[in-house]
């Protein structure tokens, strides 16, 4: 089975809770129809659990919806009327509670149902998976695995696959194909330990980081001001994370740990502390009950004080003693500096490190296949940038492990339990090499997994001591660009500049590159070598000329950005845009010039200038209005609202998929699940339009425009928002330049014009905004604080 294609036609998710619901909103966001099947309900609809989880889905935040239609494709079922629909799903996951006997009694239940090849996998997050398959028939059990789902599934890049013994290689395979590609995860293959790879090691993190802040004394809230950001960690660091996880699902996989490991050298540490059961008890588990670890009264955050057994006023932050040492961007300078400081602060971080490390050694060759798994598992699992062995080993492998053996011998370490001969190797720098990563159990290293879905990953996550080279050859660089070939003749642009904003150095390396593409290439993507895409125009650039009063130098770069827009869409071969993360402004004006945009699914974009006070200057109202012209059915006005509205609330697309809806990107251009196949699939859409004999677009010679009297409607209904203190004066001002652009000026309605003059309106405006006091306040809020201004 595993020679023949493997197509999926239809998911059925077992299990409409909380991860049941959003695994089957992810399914179909990637277009797969899914049935959502829970118990019957007792009164009403049958299906009302369901419907009631689907409702649900449409009010969470962040959605994990990426389109207001998704939903639609969820089929709601039960278990009593509709098991025989199991028999046309291809795959079927199970996400009902973590209970053994209830999962047993399901898999009896569905087992008779499912077709003869439907692959059959249990989202438990830490269960045994071969304990598992004892319940289901012989027939199933090749075809039975764990699939487990990170919360929120939409969002979190990690999936775990566990075989169970009897698991079919094909089969596995088969499901990490469509698990990559389809629905753009990060795979790690665990083997079958409680709580697998991700889980064990992440929750143990947490548990060592409240052992040893009880142990040093450090405050719940300044754990969380030096466990997140400044270790490269998400903001919700160590006790927020809890709270966001909620305190009951925290204590339960922390029990699954008690129950299950009973001979792990750590299981003394494997309890919920007393204080947090005490707040489980109270119905204080977390930010699902508004009230955790932390609880907000009015405007005031408190947070819990395990001393005291109370709430007291939370905002400490670290010592900046501690907090500098933090900031050494040598690793092994800033480790030796936290062991060797006498501050508790420090001497609590080197402790969180170091019970990882010692944990992570002694069981890499039971829990996982090799370091990069451990790695990857608790980057796209937990969300650290860096994973805790890549830590140990830019660190310095030797000096590191000496000093957890130090530490071990004094009975400072959370066990006794002796490093493994492994780490304490004398010619050992690591366990990342250029050819692999090292296995424990098997004593040797490990390379990247040879699945044909992986060849689509032009540059795909790497760990620290992999090849990293620069991906291709460079064929032209400068401080603001550069564009380089992997050999299939299209040139590839990745700007340098921070957040890739676009200054002067940007677009005359983009012009320079067109110049290059249009001589020798069969076609022009721009990627970004990590998201994202770009935050915009560079004001800071700008800040010199604006602050000498130079607008005809301002003026002459905003003409630039035009003219570079327009030969994206103009140019001699095609153009495509590859986009994750932010797309603002210039970035999203770019994108819209291109011929195509292929758009990760998590591509947030949005004409946002009015945030700083301006309109976009770079095409992107001229672009509107063109598409509102060629759109409109005898009434442009109309077909120019929505369009209008998006720049004037500065509205941003939370999706791929959402950009197309608004009109950011066109319908039909393709969307990317999974971010490292982004720059494959841009060129090979570059390919495919330069084969087909690509040409430019004609240039469009007229388009009917809204006029005066449009632009007087617009205004009217912003009236009504400044007087009903919707919107500023300034913000008023602004939407009024904007909706004088996009109806094209001092000109009747219908009439003809050129993309020039759009251009030429839009660039005057910007002048104008930019020479007004109140915009300049809000670009020096902007560029000082990071946050935009009402005024």
């Amino acid at each position: 089975m595993s020679q023949t294609k493997f197509n999926v036609r239809k998911v059925a998710v077992l299990g409409a809770g909380v991860m049941g619901a959003q695994i089957a909103a992810h399914l179909v966001n990637a277009k797969v129809p899914t049935i959502l099947f829970d118990l019957p309900a007792k009164e009403g609809n049958k299906n009302g659990i369901v419907l009631k989880a689907l409702e649900g889905l449409k009010k969470l935040k962040p959605s994990p919806l990426s389109n207001k239609d998704a939903v639609g494709y969820i089929e709601p079922a039960n278990y009593e009327d509709h098991l025989h629909l199991l028999k046309d799903c291809d795959i079927v996951i199970e996400a009902i509670a973590e209970r053994m006997d209830w999962k047993a009694d399901l898999y009896h239940k569905v087992a008779p149902h499912l077709g003869e090849h439907t692959i059959f996998a249990t989202n438990t997050s830490g269960l045994s998976i071969n304990k598992l398959a004892e319940s289901c028939p012989d027939s199933v059990r090749p075809r039975f695995c764990g699939v487990h789902f990170f919360n929120p599934p939409r969002y979190m890049h990690l999936v775990e696959i566990i075989p169970c013994v009897t698991s079919d290689a094909g089969i596995l395979d088969n499901l990490e194909r469509f698990l990559v590609t389809t629905l753009g995860k990060g795979v790690v293959r665990a083997k079958d330990t409680p709580n697998f790879v991700a889980n064990r090691i992440g929750v143990f993190s947490m548990l060592a980081t409240i052992a040893n802040a009880e142990k040093f004394g450090i405050r719940f809230d300044i754990v969380d001001d030096l466990t997140g950001p400044r270790l490269g960690r998400p903001k919700s660091a160590t006790f927020r994370t809890a709270d966001v996880v909620g305190l009951d699902t925290f204590s339960h996989v922390v029990k699954t740990m008690d129950d299950t490991l009973p001979g792990d050298p750590w299981h003394g540490l494997f309890k919920s502390p007393e204080w947090l059961q005490k707040l489980i008890a109270a119905g204080a588990l977390g930010a699902k009950s508004k009230v955790g670890i932390y609880k907000k009264d009015g405007k005031k955050m408190f947070v819990f004080d395990a001393a005291a057994g109370d709430y007291i006023g939370a905002g400490q932050k670290g010592d900046d003693a501690v907090k500098d040492i933090l900031k050494i961007a040598d690793p092994a300078e800033k480790f030796r500096q936290l062991r060797a400081s006498e501050h508790p602060q420090a001497q609590f971080l080197w402790a969180c490190f170091r019970d990882v490390f010692h944990y992570i050694s002694y069981h890499l060759a039971d829990i996982a296949n090799c370091a990069r798994d451990v790695d990857f598992a608790i980057r796209w699992g937990f969300g650290w940038s860096v994973g805790p062995f890549e830590t140990w080993q830019s660190a310095g492998w030797q000096q590191v492990a000496q000093w957890i053996d130090e530490d071990i011998k004094a009975g400072k370490t959370l066990s006794s339990a002796a490093l493994p001969d492994w780490a304490l190797q004398a010619d050992r720098a690591g366990v990342h090499f250029a050819n692999g990563s090292y296995n424990a159990a098997g004593q040797s290293l490990v390379g990247r997994s040879t699945l044909d879905v992986y060849q689509r990953q032009l540059a795909p996550a790497r760990v620290l001591g992999e090849v990293s080279a620069p991906l291709g050859e460079t064929v032209f660089e400068n401080d603001g660009v550069r564009a380089f070939t992997t050999g299939d003749e299209i040139l590839v642009v990745s700007f340098k500049s921070k957040a890739h904003a676009i200054g002067p150095d940007v677009i005359d390396g983009l012009n320079k590159s067109l110049d290059i593409a249009e001589d020798r290439f069969k076609g022009l993507v721009i990627w970004q070598t990590e998201e994202p895409f770009s935050v915009g125009a560079d004001l800071q650039s700008m800040l010199p000329a604006f602050m000498t009063g130079d607008w005809a130098a301002i003026d002459t770069t905003v003409r630039r950005f035009q003219d570079t827009s327009m030969r994206l869409r103009y140019s001699q071969v095609p153009t495509v845009a590859a986009t994750q993360g932010y797309v603002f402004g210039g970035g999203c004006e770019f994108a819209m010039h291109c011929d195509k945009t292929v758009a990760a699914l998590e591509s947030y974009v949005g004409l946002v200038e009015v945030g700083v006070g301006l309109l976009p200057g770079g095409g992107g109202c001229k672009e509107f209005a063109l598409r509102a012209a060629q759109e409109a059915k005898g009434d442009v006005l109309a077909a120019l609202k929505d369009y209008f509205m998006a720049i004037a609330t500065a509205k941003v697309a939370t999706s791929g998929q959402e950009a197309q809806e608004i009109g950011f990107f066109r319908k039909g251009d393709p969307v990317v699940f999974n971010a490292y196949e982004l720059l494959h699939v841009a060129k090979q859409q570059a390919l495919a339009m330069a084969e087909s004999g690509y040409r430019p677009p004609l240039k469009v010679k007229g388009f009917p425009v809204a006029g005066r009297s449009g632009a007087a409607s617009i205004k009217g209904s912003l009236v009504n928002m400044l007087e009903g203190h919707f919107i500023s004066q300034h913000d008023f001002f602004i939407a009024s330049q904007i909706a004088d652009v996009m109806t094209g000026g001092d000109v009747e309605a219908g009439t003809l014009v050129n993309e020039q003059w759009i251009l030429d309106l839009e660039r005057k405006a910007f002048m104008t905004l930019l020479q007004n006091a109140k915009t300049q306040d809000r670009i020096a809020n902007m560029l000082t604080t990071g946050k935009p201004l009402r005024n």
